[in-house]
């Protein structure tokens, strides 16, 4: 199957924090040799809130307590003492009911901005989600006229998705279903059809300048179309103008860094059987019947409120027949969970589709995931804008890349949780200031590369010197060093949860750590001062910062500028 990272190292959480939790891991299981445990308990480590309590923190002895029957101060206590000897802890205290507050000495802290950049693009990957396969199907719009707003949402969001899903290990394939049998097909042929001729175009077809466009690219293309009967003249402008829409939306989306493994068609659903291969399994489920003369579903069997009808009494498919055997052939292909992203307007899919998961003998809250998106409004400082130039209706994908750029619009879209409807301000996104939160990120990476450019410029040669990560003692040091090492945690829970705006707030995190470490420690030697080894150690930090914000920027799809 197709997958956005073949071949790519895999970098796993932070060195330190994983040395941290294995020498704790490795205490319990001494006391478990020792008899003072029962058992094995599994260590989680966290980052405090406040730098007051350390590097991290576990509640290890509060969990191993309860098996063991002890006091979880007693516990703690024992397993701090240990942990106090062990290389690259400075301290480690008992706090509160039997938490351990647990310090890194500064060699330990500062190399983490080694590991950071010696690992480079693969920093942030991890194995999180390794053997998982996702198909992640997105936008998935008619081939009837351009991508509107409600499309530019699920592609950044959903390429997003796709992105975090690979860097935490999966297998993840992306795919646009086309939407290119039924009457809405028929609609759009006779509308190009009738503007190719100067006719207005029907009542119920498709309308706007865009149709125009593609009758007058088709006349000059197609003369010929004209000399046919009415069915094969229609028939003829359908499929052309669908493959000149259809182009265009690849085009748009290749544009806004929207990449897909797979356009697949809903024609090819009947014309390769996968519909009747789809019946067949669910026949054997025991979940097809006839009633009325129709062929139904049983979905009420897995929660939907009522059973689906798949095949009409007249003999005609229905959309949900397309739907369910989509699915099915999903799964056939070997995806182990298929996520959809759809707009709000399909809420009443969800359960639907779950229910024919249960059908199809799959488990539904494992091997299916619909997420369903809110609406977006355009606004131009207090105006709404409601109507493309174009379709003659809602804002399209390219109005808005044309408008703000493919980055402010990406990591925008990307900022929020799909769930809650969204107002864009076209003003406020375009802004080149701090308070512009996509700004303010890729601010902060060309300021930091344009301290490694004036390093440069003096000489110094940060790589190839001598990296004393023990002089990082500074609290601004140690905050930027301790954000900066979460990162792989941060996209790994991003995929579990499939949100990717949680990459874009922990990214304003670091802009702002890095904006107070430069302003609270000197990177470079001022001109009659000489180059120090501190000096040094503190450009390792810039590299290493700079490297996770361009790494989870590009998780976003979005660019790392150099110079602003």
């Amino acid at each position: 199957m197709p997958c956005h990272v073949r071949g790519e190292e895999h970098y796993s959480f932070g060195v330190a924090l994983e040395d941290t939790r294995t020498q704790v891991q490795e205490i319990v299981g001494q006391l478990v040799d020792q008899g003072v445990l029962p058992e094995q308990v599994e260590v989680v480590l966290e980052r405090p809130k406040s730098r007051d309590h350390g590097d991290y923190s576990t509640n290890i002895a509060l969990v191993a307590a309860k098996v063991a029957g002890m006091n979880p101060r007693d516990l703690a206590t024992i397993i701090a003492e240990r942990l106090r000897g062990s290389p690259g802890i400075a301290s480690a205290e008992v706090a509160g009911p039997g938490f351990i507050n647990i310090r890194l000495s500064a060699q330990s802290q500062g190399n983490i901005a080694r590991e950071i950049v010696t690992a480079g693009a693969a920093y942030g990957r991890s194995n999180a989600l390794t053997g998982r396969s996702f198909n992640v199907e997105f936008i998935s719009a008619n081939p009837t006229g351009p991508l509107h707003l409600g499309h530019t949402r699920w592609a950044a969001v959903g390429d997003a998705i796709a992105r975090v899903l690979a860097a935490a290990g999966a297998d993840v394939t992306t795919e646009f279903y086309i939407n290119d049998r039924g009457i809405q097909m028929d609609k759009f042929g006779a509308s190009v059809m009738a503007a190719s001729h100067g006719n207005p175009v029907p009542e119920d077809g498709y309308h706007g300048s865009y149709i125009l466009d593609l009758a007058a690219r088709i006349n000059r293309e197609h003369p010929e179309f004209h000399a046919l009967g009415e069915p094969e003249q229609l028939e003829a402008f359908r499929e052309a103008a669908y493959a000149l829409q259809l182009q265009e939306q690849k085009d748009v989306l290749q544009i806004f860094r929207a990449y897909f493994d797979v356009w697949y068609s809903e024609r090819k659903l009947y014309e390769t059987g996968a519909v009747d291969r789809a019946f067949q399994r669910l026949r054997e489920q025991g979940h097809l019947y006839e009633s009325d003369g129709a062929l139904w579903l049983r979905t009420t069997t897995f929660g939907d409120d009522k059973d689906r009808v798949l095949i009409k009494e007249n003999g005609e498919y229905t959309y949900f027949a397309a739907d369910t055997a989509y699915y099915l052939d999903k799964r056939f292909r070997g995806f182990d969970t298929n996520i959809y992203l759809l707009g709000a307007d399909h809420h009443g899919y969800v359960n639907r589709l779950r229910a024919v998961a249960g059908c199809a003998g799959d488990n539904p809250d494992v091997n299916i995931e619909v997420l369903i998106g809110q609406m977006v409004k355009i606004t131009r400082g207090e105006e709404e804008v409601k109507l493309s130039k174009r379709a003659g209706t809602l804002v399209t994908l390219e109005e808005l890349v044309e408008e703000v750029g493919v980055d402010a619009a990406r990591y925008t879209l990307a900022r929020y949780p799909v769930d809650t409807p969204l107002t864009l301000d076209l003003i406020d996104i375009a802004r080149k200031a701090n308070d512009n939160p996509v700004f303010y990120v890729q601010y902060a990476h060309a300021r930091i590369i344009s301290v490694l450019r004036n390093a440069q410029d003096l000489s110094i040669d940060w790589r190839s010197a001598e990296f004393q990560p023990q002089l990082l003692t500074h609290d601004q040091e140690n905050d930027l060093l301790g954000i900066i090492e979460q990162f792989p945690g941060v996209v790994a829970t991003s995929a579990e949860l499939r949100e990717p705006h949680r990459i874009a707030r922990y990214l304003e995190g670091v802009a702002t750590s890095y904006h107070r470490f430069y302003d609270g420690c000197r990177v470079l030697p001022r001109a009659q001062e000489s180059l120090e080894p501190i000096h040094l150690a503190r450009l390792w930090v810039c590299a290493a910062t700079a490297q996770t914000i361009a790494n989870g920027l590009d998780l976003l799809g979005v660019s790392a500028p150099e110079r602003m």
